[in-house]
């Protein structure tokens, strides 16, 4: 197929490829400006477009080459191409792509010169767009007697030249990484200087932060910012086990060994040498989760025992300086896989944390909620201050704990441009020289920053040394990013509650995740512990109504920033989130995937008289069929069966006591029908006898002192028993004694019905055989003694 060279419109010019098309002095076929990268960490990747005459168009993956990348890298100035990434998602879509395809041979000066052909049929293949990444960074080598080896002093091609790197933060795991890269095994050793060569070039001083599980060394996090100059023969070198694929034999020591137990310095080598330790999620390679890699698995260690001691060894392994925070209950989000250490006890100058006592590798009592973490003194964080404005104040860098200025001399605008972005402020930004300098004593920690176009953070820019006071406080930086804008909640005047809360993400204003602000920030809250109690106090806090759904697991999507609370634990009442019990600000186990959210009845309106006394502007059948309105039927039926429950009960208490008076009028009326007419019998006999009765010698029972127990006979046919054998006055008249007295009879006389059921019967009674007991007054006649 024919190369045919492209005009400014980007169609193609039918004449072959020939001087003309590649000539510099031709302005009517020359693009300046023609491809850029877009999407990336910076200038030097991202997503390949080409300027079409009016538009910037994506260039599709059919035919794309690594000596493409390398033109593309080399007219950016942005180095060398380390990766191709195809079938990356269009950043923006709209179904145009670049209609040609280049075929660089990677010697061109720029893409613009690159022979190029249509696409096959008029239409590129554009399943994904092309993604690259171009470096300063783009071999490395092991050099011992001059030539490259798998042992020797580590080199590294950056920009163009070999330079030697620095071994005062050189560690196994970035050793590892160099072995794996040149296909040489695993690092056995990093013996420093031992392979130093008199005469090299400056030893260059950049810092990486390796896990020992990246491709490449320049994939590994790189601190640049603040670090000194290398020392005289402090150079970096590794030796490799050699061209092996398999990793050495994993290590078969005990953590419950007791420290200083007997063991061979070859074993102890290959054990420590074996295992990696990195900091995970903390915002930069000196502040994390701590993990350790054995046994071919990144793990965690348990927060139990976890102290400063511990925390001093990890930061120094890793070159991180010294421990400022020993963090615990998973602060820096829990970890997944082994658990491999608890109760670590360090004293602090042991070399490796798995040389410390433990349990013993495995071995806990412990959840993922325990994860311990570390601060360490080289952790970097960047804010800017300001009274009103979100991305325009001085510049603030954290460094040894402590936040200070940044000095503003040089500040390019690409260092401009790398602050701004790296706060998510726009891509450029300006200094303002004109404010007076402020007051107060802070450190003033950096000075001469330089951002090159390769760097993907301010981290990777070279600068001065760290100091105390790096320069005079006139100096220090006040930057306005292109991004400026007013803060939500400015600090110079007294926020509200209600300002410093907001909803974001959901489909109406009343809904949506729930952040809040604090220390001049946005953040999120944990869903631990939220429920419709905590959404309440939210919506009625922002004037929304009531609440109608707490949503757990980042429901609106995940948030960024800080989680500012966690545990938030309100009764329902409370007048803002703020009067709520939580832990304390900005301590949490939780990850962006745990945000919290509410979703609100509506905008809170005034009540109005209504016939049905709902609220106006309310969704009833939303609010009935809500959560809390489930609650509420259900506990309203459950009243009201025990109310059932309580008033049949009640009623039948009432039949039955009803039921038993009756019972008893019943039992009592024959029963002083049968007295009247036994003692009529009685004064009849004695009337007629001869004889008088024999002296009673028992005692009157106390309480009748004017009457005695008349022995009464057993009872007589119930024939006998007529209303007509008893006077009416003696029946009016006669009362059975109710007082230190009892009348008791068989239940033949009670019941006359024997054998059937009845369910008025007394319970408990014994059968007498008579009436001994019965103790009798009648009031207003003579007792039975006087006659």
């Amino acid at each position: 197929m024919p190369m045919y060279c492209a005009v400014f419109s980007g169609s193609v010019d039918p004449r072959p490829l020939d001087e003309e098309c590649t000539s510099l002095t031709n302005p009517k076929l020359y693009v300046p400006g023609f491809v850029r990268l877009v999407g990336g960490d910076g200038p030097c990747s991202g997503q390949v477009e080409v300027h079409s005459g009016g538009d910037w168009t994506p260039v599709s993956v059919g035919n794309f080459t690594l000596p493409t990348a390398q033109v593309i890298c080399a007219e950016l100035g942005c180095g060398k191409a380390v990766s191709v990434l195809v079938d990356v998602p269009f950043k923006v879509s709209d179904g145009r792509v670049w209609a040609e395809e280049f075929r660089c041979e990677g010697k061109e000066p720029e893409l613009w010169f690159c022979p190029r052909v249509p696409c096959p049929g008029g239409t590129c293949h554009h399943s994904g767009a092309v993604h690259i990444v171009c470096s300063v960074y783009t071999e490395v080598r092991l050099v011992k007697n001059g030539t490259p080896q798998c042992e020797g002093q580590v080199e590294m091609n950056i920009s163009g030249k070999w330079r030697m790197l620095c071994a005062s933060h050189w560690n196994m795991a970035n050793a590892n990484v160099v072995c794996h890269q040149l296909g040489c095994g695993v690092a056995t050793s990093t013996p420093k200087g031992a392979y130093f060569v008199e005469g090299g070039d400056q030893i260059w001083k950049a810092q990486f932060h390796c896990s020992g599980a990246e491709s490449f060394l320049w994939n590994c996090p790189m601190t640049a910012l603040g670090i000194p100059d290398c020392t005289h023969g402090n150079t970096a070198s590794v030796i490799c086990s050699g061209n092996q694929t398999q990793l050495l034999a994993q290590c078969n020591d005990s953590m419950s060994e007791p420290a200083g137990s007997v063991a061979s310095e070859e074993s102890a080598a290959n054990c420590s040498e074996s295992r990696q330790l990195r900091l995970v999620d903390g915002g930069g390679p000196c502040a994390g989760r701590v993990e350790i890699l054995h046994q071919g698995s990144w793990g965690t260690i348990c927060d139990d025992s976890w102290d400063l001691n511990d925390a001093h060894v990890v930061c120094r392994q890793l070159g991180c300086g010294e421990a400022l925070n020993a963090t615990v209950s998973a602060h820096f989000g829990a970890g997944s896989d082994p658990i491999w250490l608890d109760d670590l006890n360090c004293t602090g100058k042991e070399t490796h944390v798995w040389k410390c006592p433990s349990r013993g590798w495995g071995q806990h009592d412990c959840r993922h909620k325990e994860d311990a973490g570390v601060i360490c003194s080289e952790f970097l964080a960047l804010r800017m201050v300001s009274e009103d404005q979100e991305c325009a104040g001085w510049l603030e860098v954290f460094y040894n704990g402590t936040w200070g200025s940044v000095c503003r001399s040089p500040m390019e605008a690409m260092t401009l441009s790398m602050i701004c972005r790296q706060l998510g402020c726009g891509d450029s930004g300006t200094l303002n020289s004109s404010l007076a300098f402020r007051e107060g004593s802070r450190p003033r920690w950096v000075d001469g920053i330089q951002c090159r176009k390769t760097d993907t953070s301010l981290w990777e820019c070279p600068s001065d040394p760290w100091k105390y006071s790096s320069c005079l406080p006139r100096q220090e930086a006040y930057i306005m990013c292109t991004g400026m804008r007013p803060k939500s909640c400015p600090t110079a005047a007294p926020c509200t509650d209600k300002e410093k809360l907001r909803l974001r993400g959901g489909d109406t204003k009343c809904s949506g995740r729930v952040e809040v602000w604090h220390e001049g920030s946005w953040g999120t809250v944990c869903d631990d512990s939220w429920s419709l109690a905590e959404a309440e106090v939210v919506c009625q806090q922002l004037g929304c109504g009531s609440a109608l759904d707490a949503l757990p697991r980042a429901a609106f999507g995940p948030g960024n920033g800080r989680i500012w609370l966690d545990e938030v634990q309100c009764r329902g009442r409370e007048s803002s989130l703020w009067a709520c019990a939580a832990k304390p600000w900005g301590q949490s186990n939780c990850k962006h995937e745990e945000d919290a959210g509410v979703r609100c009845s509506g905008e809170r309106t005034t009540l109005l008289p209504t016939t049905a006394g709902t609220r106006p502007g309310a969704h009833p059948v939303s609010a009935i069929f809500s959560l809390p309105g489930i609650l509420c039927l259900i506990l309203g039926a459950l009243l009201f069966l025990v109310l059932v429950i309580l008033v049949t009960q009640l009623h039948r208490w009432r039949v039955e006591r009803r039921a038993l008076a009756s019972f008893e009028d019943a039992v009592d009326q024959p029963v002083y029908e049968e007295i009247d007419s036994l003692v009529t019998m009685k004064m009849k006999d004695l009337l007629g006898s001869p004889e008088p009765p024999p002296p009673r010698t028992d005692a009157p029972s106390e309480g009748y002192d004017d009457a005695e127990e008349v022995p009464v006979p057993e009872a007589p046919p119930a024939s006998h028993m007529s209303e007509g054998d008893v006077p009416p006055e003696e029946e009016n008249g006669m009362r059975a004694s109710q007082t230190g007295s009892s009348l008791q009879f068989p239940k033949e006389a009670a019941d006359p019905g024997k054998g059937e059921d009845s369910p008025w019967l007394l319970q408990g009674e014994e059968e007498y055989p008579g009436y001994d007991d019965v103790e009798l007054s009648a009031p207003g006649k003579s007792t039975v003694a006087s006659l």
